[in-house]
């Protein structure tokens, strides 16, 4: 494999994205539609064979060898990504078996694999301002609105087109720092996650009739240990006639790109302050604004605010069957986690009130557990650990563990399900098919 002159894809690159800027203006000017996302990158392939065709006659003009098949195939894919993609990141995104990729500055690059390993790699940047500007450029062209990212602005948070989720800061750390989380599996049924051994046959069954049944799952467990992925596969479960409405900070669950699942999806995104501070509509305003477009179920990417009290009032308003996920190391410890969040909400909820609230909403919490056992010769694992269905409340939240940790992680049936009547009403049967 040849390698690539990252100079002459960068040189590249500003010509054709020209080029097709100046085609932009001519069809706006002769009153044209603008070209389809994928009418547009056909055309820039174009572009690029015409730039890459034009250096190689100049090279051989003053005696220069052009470069090889390979090496304009190589160049191509390049300057293409640095247009559409993620630059010199592309690869990796590309690559099914990385996980994650972290970056500490352009040249500090620590990839981990879906086996529990983590590499270093080489730069994907020449110099830190470069990786800067490639977050700039995501970042304006992500999700519903651009997003800034700048010394007025150091943080930012974005889904990338491949459905993975980048999270960035700047000076205030030393170095620009950069954290993507690969979306590994973009159309996952609970059947996947079965065959992988995330969750058992067991609970597989269980939350399928739960979904049926229109109850209100948390899905809850550490950074990065699966909670988006097991919620896209719980929505999955979920029949196409119903009208989702999803809420998330930044654009990553994706419903709406699978019309034969879900043909009636409004996904919205948080939007940020503009630079005078205007502008801003929070989470919590759209779950109160997403229970006013009719909804059959309303799903929330990730809870970590003030939307907690909106949402958990739309819960016990009618809207069954909704999901969302939350940081939380067990499954116990989810109340308090929303309790402290619903403390610190404009409504002030003391703890009590907010258990209360918990409990008239939430029907399970699912913790799924990540654990890597690359260093003793294992693999990294993740898998459904716990299971806690509410069952009232006395002054704090009561529940019981119906599915709890066997010998070796992975969740077994632990006490009896209050309704279990519900549930064996949609399909399902301990310890066997209905």
């Amino acid at each position: 494999m040849s390698i690539i002159d990252h100079a002459l894809v960068k040189r590249f690159r500003q010509e054709v994205g020209d080029r097709l800027a100046h085609q932009r203006r001519l069809d706006q000017a002769s009153g044209l539609p603008p070209m389809s996302g994928e009418d547009e990158r056909q055309f820039a392939r174009a572009l690029i064979a015409q730039v890459l065709e034009e250096f190689a006659r100049g090279e051989i003009g003053v005696g220069r060898t052009p470069p090889t098949a390979e090496e304009e195939e190589g160049l191509a894919a390049g300057i293409h990504a640095a247009l559409f993609g993620v630059g010199r990141l592309q690869p990796l995104l590309d690559d099914k078996d990385v996980e994650n990729i972290d970056i500490n500055g352009c040249d500090r690059v620590f990839v981990g694999y879906a086996d529990g390993q983590e590499l270093m790699h080489e730069p994907v940047a020449e110099s830190d301002d470069e990786l800067i500007e490639l977050i700039q450029i995501l970042a304006a062209y992500s999700g519903l609105s651009s997003r800034p990212f700048d010394t007025a602005n150091p943080q930012l948070d974005l889904r990338l087109p491949d459905g993975s989720r980048l999270s960035a800061v700047m000076d205030v750390t030393v170095r620009p720092s950069v954290s993507i989380r690969r979306a590994r599996l973009g159309k996952v049924f609970l059947s996947d996650l079965v065959g992988n051994g995330t969750v058992s046959p067991e609970v597989g069954r269980f939350m399928s009739a739960a979904v049926a049944a229109r109850k209100n799952i948390m899905i809850a467990g550490s950074t990065n240990a699966g909670k988006t992925t097991l919620l896209r596969a719980l929505a999955n479960e979920i029949p196409p006639y119903e009208r989702l409405i999803t809420v998330e900070r930044a654009l990553e669950l994706g419903l709406d790109q699978f019309s034969e699942l879900h043909p009636n999806v409004v996904a919205f995104e948080q939007r940020l302050p503009n630079a005078e501070g205007q502008g801003e509509i929070s989470m919590a305003e759209l779950v109160r604004r997403s229970l006013r477009m009719n909804p059959s179920r309303v799903i929330v990417g990730e809870v970590l605010g003030d939307e907690i009290v909106t949402m958990l009032n739309a819960m016990t308003q009618g809207n069954d069957g909704s999901l969302s996920t939350i940081h939380a190391n067990s499954s116990m410890e989810v109340f308090n986690r929303i309790a402290t969040y619903a403390l610190q909400a404009s409504e002030r909820l003391p703890i009590e009130a907010s258990h209360m609230l918990i409990a008239g909403a939430i029907d399970f919490v699912v913790f799924i557990e990540k654990r890597n056992e690359y260093a003793s010769g294992g693999v990294l694992r993740r898998f459904v650990s716990s299971i806690r269905e509410v069952t009232g409340c006395d002054g704090r939240v009561l529940s019981s563990e119906v599915f709890a940790p066997s010998e070796h992680g992975p969740a077994l049936p632990h006490a009896p399900i209050s309704c279990l009547d519900e549930l064996m009403a949609h399909g399902y049967s301990p310890g066997g098919w209905g």
